[in-house]
């Protein structure tokens, strides 16, 4: 059985790595070569550095900084944001990526990721998911159900109630958050990276409906995202919605639990994980 990844967030902006809840009021925590290079050795087994507002601000990823983080990693590193081309993606594998995460431009160009795939392998290229819950649902775990509301921008409901959202978790689309996920995974892409926006950044657990929906509906390897906790939250995330990897940021930015400690649950519940001396 493969080992169940423990990866490590880090959203950039300006250079610099912020954490927020639900994409926005970000706060700055630290230098982004600096901290891969703490999860690195404190046993992480992937790092992924997004650039969370090339998209929204129309430019191209920071080249010079992942360079920089790359320099410091020896585990697997994933960059997105602002890629918009093969060419973008050629460019981000030079500056020492192993995965690039396409977002909004697969979006807008699904057919990049089957010519992302075949220029570049599909073990390369990460089809990145922002979902949203519509509003008129419940969010799992949260009490109460809310009265029916028309959903974003006068939209058709979706199949499953998970929408889409481009430009960092601000642009709304038509698509279901499932059926995209299908189509990604059809289209070339090796792994999905599922973020669900209600979830992020609030510690109260992964949404793990979300997740497993996604897990049921393709074959590729699925990365869960948003609203890692405590240990336990990623236990949940691969026990009861199957993903292969978790991504957290926040607990591990602010030292609430370190990587040995999570990995060390993890194996606890009967996990398979790749656990190193070093980590603490």
């Amino acid at each position: 059985m493969l080992c169940k990844r423990v990866i490590v967030c880090l959203d950039v902006r300006d250079g610099e790595v912020v954490k927020g809840v639900k994409f926005v009021d970000l706060r700055q925590v630290g230098d982004p070569a600096e901290l891969a290079a703490r999860y690195q050795q404190e046993g992480a087994d992937e790092v992924v550095f997004l650039d969370i507002s090339a998209s929204h601000e129309g430019r191209k990823t920071m080249h010079e900084v992942v360079r920089r983080t790359a320099e410091q990693l020896f585990v697997p590193l994933t960059v997105g944001g602002g890629i918009d081309s093969v060419d973008d993606i050629g460019l981000a594998l030079r500056a020492g990526a192993d995965k690039v995460s396409i977002n909004t431009a697969a979006v807008r160009n699904p057919a990049l990721l089957e010519e992302a795939a075949e220029r570049f392998g599909r073990q390369c290229i990460v089809a990145s998911i922002d979902a949203k819950l519509e509003r008129g649902r419940a969010i799992p775990g949260e009490a109460g159900a809310a009265r029916p509301t028309p959903v974003a921008g006068g939209r058709a409901p979706v199949a499953s109630g998970y929408r889409v959202y481009t430009h960092g978790g601000r642009t709304p689309t038509d698509l279901d958050a499932v059926a995209w996920a299908r189509e990604c995974a059809a289209r070339g892409a090796g792994e999905i990276l599922l973020t669900a926006i209600d979830r992020d950044g609030g510690r109260d657990g992964y949404d793990l409906e979300l997740t497993r929906m996604v897990v049921d509906a393709v074959l590729v390897p699925v990365v869960a995202s948003g609203g890692a906790g405590d240990a336990a939250h990623l236990c949940d995330a691969f026990l009861i919605a199957g993903a292969d990897a978790a991504l957290a940021a926040g607990i591990f930015h602010d030292r609430l639990v370190s990587i040995g400690e999570v990995k060390r649950a993890l194996a606890g519940a009967g996990l398979p994980v790749r656990i190193q001396e070093e980590a603490v």
